[in-house]
């Protein structure tokens, strides 16, 4: 085993590897590590590799970033970070994601690479996902399913929470903002010998507001419901031998939203696993993981006390990983899953559905020299509902020189139909139904990407693009007559022929040092995305803007030994859209939707006292925006927000 693999190993097996600044100072780094290109990533290979090296391009948000931008959970952050991400109400205000120009349930969510369970409105519930004990996110953009198979054809998204890694250590913080919003947490952790542990909870709540007045007709909705929700977790490592890491993790989830005063809807998660890895020998390692995740939705019935649960979605889940490492930084790659999936819903009328499926994984990474490293990899999955199997494929190509890295590559994709997408009977409150089809066929993709990076002294610039051309795409579709009766209106999931989705993305950042104490930083990041839907009628509920932009300008000044300041403003401008939908009630009248330009901003003061004290104070919508009309992907701001965070590290006070 190279040195290189030595150290990779290490940092995975949970050994740190840092450089402090004396008296609290900036330190001055290279290009690598300004830029984090130094960080270790997984996602994109399943195998660690530095950020730099990797050939699968991986966009990184560090612990600092998360910290910086004094998000409560990944839809407050992604939204502050990513060009071509929007979230957007649907029906009944639950929230849609739409990444360069895939939706939610295209784009997999992993908590420490396992899945997660339940969805709503084929969404993750993003509220479950809080940011307070996250190590990094590892974001990779188009199809992943050679490693994950199903829902990764539009991307993945891998939330790498922290392992204790001192003798103790315990914060506690706390935001306030507008609307009554609040949100308290702490983390408790320790370390002794080979045993860590560390404890996370945390809790918000937020009143209903109102954004529209009756006396507007044009809105789609009129008012923000309340909510309060707790986030416990627990995570337990243990390293019996050098060679072995074994960990544990439990977790709780609870919201209550204030749908109906009187009967407001809850939604639970209970969740844990273990985990074994072992470095065998120099050459070889192995992994053996078992999660399980249970989703709940509830109606609670205030005036009887009656909490009544009408959905549940439960997994279980097995996996094995194996690699061995060949001389000349070749890494042989292998793996296996087995998921039991079980659901039971309020949209079903013929009772619950279980589902098995499994999977068998290769992967071989070739180092050729010190400039070339490539990839390939493929993956065979079956499902029992449909009795159905599918083959994807991926290849990657990594050129590194100096400043200049390459990279180009190939990934098949797929998303085989949900049991809801398959099963679901529902009625929408006596205005229309929506059906599944049990003929449904998996969506398979073909996406090509290529990227160039240019990283030197205080800058780095990166532009990147990718095509996708995703068959029998799933979606709803409003028949443009209902079995020939007016009165029996319905939508019904279907496959479109194709779609298409080409995106570009270009950011540029520099950091320059003004002074021994001072430094400002800069990044401007732009996202292209053109959808084109060929074939079937559609409703296109949330289409991608064409155009997105993020800006931020941060200056950071050490004022003393004891007190330090950071300056930051941050913008976020998204294009108009304009797109055709269709009635969902006869008589089905198509009709062209405007949805115009607007931008948010952000001006934030983190005031540093110490290294254990930080006081947030922000302006979020600075410039106070307020959409003429409420719709399903305007912004749901009231105006201009202003939010005071603090956070305290007890241990080093």
């Amino acid at each position: 085993m190279t040195m290189k693999h030595s150290i990779l190993l290490l940092l995975m097996m949970g050994a740190t590897v840092s450089v402090p600044a004396e008296n609290g100072s900036l330190p001055v780094v290279d290009t690598d590590s300004l830029f984090n290109l130094d960080e270790v990533v997984v996602t994109g290979t399943r195998t660690p590799k530095l950020l730099k090296d990797a050939p699968i391009q991986t966009r990184l948000i560090t612990a600092d970033d998360i910290r910086r931008a004094d998000a409560t959970n990944l839809q407050e952050l992604l939204g502050q970070e990513l060009p071509g991400v929007e979230f957007t109400y649907a029906m009944n205000q639950q929230v849609n994601m739409n990444l360069a120009g895939f939706a939610g349930q295209n784009v997999l969510v992993l908590i420490n690479g396992e899945r997660i369970a339940g969805e709503t409105m084929e969404n993750t519930d993003f509220s479950r996902l809080t940011m307070q004990n996250v190590e990094r996110i590892e974001i990779v953009k188009g199809a992943a399913s050679a490693l994950y198979g199903s829902n990764a054809a539009g991307g993945v998204i891998n939330i790498i929470t922290k392992e204790a890694d001192r003798p103790w250590t315990l914060n506690v913080n706390a935001r306030l903002a507008d609307h009554n919003e609040r949100r308290y947490g702490g983390t408790v952790g320790f370390k002794t010998g080979r045993v860590g542990n560390s404890i996370d909870v945390t809790h918000t709540t937020i009143d209903t507001y109102t954004l529209c007045e009756d006396t507007q007709d044009d809105c789609d909705f009129r008012t923000v419901y309340g909510a309060r929700t707790w986030n416990v977790s627990d995570r337990l490592v243990y390293t019996p031998m050098d060679n072995m890491k074994l960990s544990a993790h439990l977790g709780y989830y609870f919201k209550e939203r204030m749908y109906n005063v009187d009967m407001p809807d809850r939604y639970r998660d209970f969740s844990g696993g273990v985990k074994g890895e072992w470095r065998l020998s120099d050459k070889d390692n192995m992994e053996l993981s078992y999660n399980y995740d249970q989703y709940d939705k509830s109606d609670y019935i205030k005036l009887k006390d009656y909490d009544i649960r009408d959905y549940r979605n439960v997994q279980h889940s097995t996996r094995m990983l194996y690699s061995h490492s060949f001389a000349g930084d070749n890494v042989l790659t292998l793996g296996g899953d087995f998921m039991r999936d079980y659901l039971d819903s309020y949209q079903f009328t013929d009772g619950a559905k279980r589902q098995y499926s499994s999977d068998i994984f290769a992967q071989y990474d070739i180092s050729l020299d010190r400039h070339w490293e490539v990839i390939a990899a493929g993956r065979m999955d079956y499902f029992s509902d449909a009795d159905d199997m599918h083959f994807t494929g991926k290849a990657g190509a990594r050129y590194r020189t100096g400043a200049l890295t390459v990279r180009a590559g190939y990934a098949g994709g797929f998303r085989a139909p949900t049991m809801k997408e398959k099963y679901m009977r529902y009625d929408m409150s006596g205005f229309f139904w929506i059906h599944g089809s049990k003929d449904l066929k998996a969506e398979t993709s073909h996406a090509f990407n290529a990227s160039v990076e240019y990283a030197k002294g205080g800058y780095n610039l990166n532009v990147a693009a990718n095509y996708s051309l995703v068959g029998d795409k799933i979606s709803t579709s409003t028949p443009l007559t209902a079995a020939d009766d007016p009165a029996y209106h319905y939508v019904q999931y279907i496959n479109l022929d194709h779609v298409q989705v080409l995106g570009v993305e270009a950011a540029a950042q520099g950091r320059w040092m003004l002074a021994e104490q001072s430094m400002i930083g800069a990044r401007l990041a732009y996202c292209y995305t053109h959808e084109e839907v060929r074939g079937n009628t559609v409703n296109q509920y949330c289409p991608a803007r064409p155009h997105s932009v993020n800006v931020r300008v941060d200056w950071d000044r050490k004022v003393s030994g004891w007190y330090g300041l950071n300056v930051a403003l941050a913008g976020r401008i998204l294009s108009a859209v304009d797109y055709t939908s269709m009635e969902m009630v006869a008589p089905y009248v198509q009709y062209d939707v405007h949805n115009p330009a607007y931008s948010i901003w952000k001006l934030q003061l983190t005031n540093r006292f110490k290294d254990s004290v930080r006081l947030n104070i922000a302006l979020d919508n600075l410039f106070d925006y307020r959409p003429q009309t409420y719709y399903f992907n305007s912004p749901v701001t009231s105006g201009i927000n202003l939010m005071v965070g603090v956070s305290v590290d007890i241990d080093k006070l």
